[in-house]
């Protein structure tokens, strides 16, 4: 590894510790959409699997 691909890397490192929230992004809101979205696939998955 060079030092310029290094130095990139750090670089790239330390804006994503500054930049890397956005103000419009609530956790909570994401994290509710997540766990919506995994019990709908449960569900769905529940319902193809039922034995015949």
């Amino acid at each position: 590894m060079s030092l310029t691909s290094a130095a990139t890397l750090v670089t790239l490192a330390e804006g994503a510790e500054h930049g890397g929230n956005h103000q419009s992004l609530s956790p909570y809101v994401t994290g509710i959409g997540a766990f919506a979205a995994l019990m709908l696939l449960l569900w769905i998955t529940t319902r193809f699997n039922r034995d015949r």
